[in-house]
């Protein structure tokens, strides 16, 4: 056997004594494909809202009330020199508060265009994975005035997460039309 022979002899080996001693170990599962997103409470219920929607989250800054405005915009903050208005989720969509506390409530900063705004949900759960195949059309408990905000759900451990579009909120004309006129 020549010496450049040698090395490919031994890797020969290699590979023949660990395919036969693989031979009862368990075969590699599939991939499963994840969809991610941003987990929050509001009312009690779980969201979770599409990774590139939410550009950061704050605890609850202070804030400047602002007069003539609708109850649902808390005011103003300067959060880094701009002004972010902090809406207030649950009473913009009209439903109730869950019973945490005022220092676990949270701001999801979602920015659009030319639209910066906060949103004052009850607590914010982190960065949330599910499998895409979990992905349901028409989650049930949605309440009526949410619903064309969320675009479907995903289950996991028996529990639907709905799908908060952040974007269509945006989007909305009741949501930009703040004056109490």
């Amino acid at each position: 056997m020549s010496a450049q022979a040698a090395p490919f002899a031994v890797l020969t080996d290699i590979a023949q004594r660990s395919r036969s001693m693989a031979a009862g170990l368990p075969e590699q599962q599939e991939a499963v494909e994840l969809w991610n997103g941003i987990g929050f409470v509001l009312a009690g219920e779980r969201y979770v809202a599409p990774m590139g929607e939410v550009t950061e989250i704050l605890h609850v800054p202070r804030f400047t009330h602002i007069p003539g405005v609708r109850p649902f915009l808390l005011g103003a903050a300067n959060v880094r020199g701009r002004l972010l208005p902090l809406v207030d989720l649950a009473g913009f969509f009209d439903i109730p508060r869950s019973s945490r506390s005022q220092r676990e409530r949270r701001v999801l900063v979602v920015e659009q265009g030319d639209i910066f705004s906060g949103l004052v949900v009850d607590s914010v759960l982190g960065m949330q994975y599910f499998a895409t195949d979990s992905f349901r059309d028409a989650p049930e408990g949605v309440p009526e005035n949410v619903r064309p905000f969320v675009s479907g759900g995903y289950e996991r451990n028996e529990e639907v997460w709905k799908v908060f579009s952040a974007v269509d909120l945006l989007e909305d004309e009741r949501f930009l039309d703040v004056a109490q006129w």
